[in-house]
């Protein structure tokens, strides 16, 4: 297998594996422990559901090294293609890594709060559930950034379809301004739900891309040169 190819294919595992760990951990298993405006409702489920509680805790730890990784990954795979555009994929995923760890430590702090309670308990466990939230929801500056590099370096590669370049790059930017909606006009979710639909597009195609194609066959000629010359 061509080394480009071979690259292709881990960014593609690492990003679905950012994509199924993150999708687990904040809407599912969040969705049911958390219970909005209902603190006692909130520490209940962390108390009868330790252990969904505790998986949780690991979902978001996952999320974590696998958004690490598929940033230094994707760098690797346009580091020859655009190497600013690359190094800022890497520099705003490894950011936006940091900030879901900073969620997974409240989660872990709210789940050894409700099993060894002191003070409110059921108010602390639903605060630190609201600030891991906020967390995911401010995060989302970086998680567009990350896209808006991606897309240009697709863009610029030659190997990959244009479209699915711009699809990203208008993800990342919806991701970006649908952040200031949420803050900036609460009572308009809708409209920061729709400009985040680029994004995912993008992510399920870029995901499916580079584990199915890889790269365009027809690349691999011109591009081998310069990667062994980077490797």
């Amino acid at each position: 297998m061509h080394p480009l190819v071979r690259t292709a294919r881990v960014t593609g595992l690492l990003y679905l594996g950012l994509a199924v760990t993150g999708g687990l951990g904040f809407l599912l298993v969040r969705s049911r422990l958390f219970v909005d405006g209902d603190p006692a409702a909130t520490l209940a489920n962390l108390v009868e559901h330790e252990s969904l509680a505790r998986a949780g805790v690991a979902l978001e730890l996952l999320t974590v090294l696998t958004q690490a990784l598929a940033a230094v990954w994707f760098y690797r795979l346009f580091r020859t293609t655009d190497q600013v555009a690359a190094g800022s994929i890497a520099a705003f995923g490894l950011v936006n890594a940091v900030v879901i760890l900073g969620s997974a430590a409240l989660l872990g702090t709210a789940l050894d709060l409700a099993t060894d309670p002191f003070g409110d308990a059921a108010a602390g466990t639903q605060l630190l559930y609201e600030i891991s939230g906020a967390l995911w929801s401010v995060g989302g500056i970086f998680f567009g950034l990350w896209l808006l590099p991606m897309g240009w370096c697709v863009l610029s590669s030659g190997w990959m379809p244009r479209a699915l370049g711009w699809v990203l790059i208008a993800g990342g930017a919806g991701y970006v301004l649908g952040t200031f909606v949420t803050y900036l006009a609460p009572g308009a979710a809708g409209v920061a739900d729709v400009l985040v639909i680029p994004a995912t597009v993008g992510e399920v195609w870029m995901v499916g891309y580079l584990l199915v194609r890889g790269v365009r066959r027809t690349a691999l000629d011109p591009v081998a040169g310069a990667v062994a010359a980077a490797a």
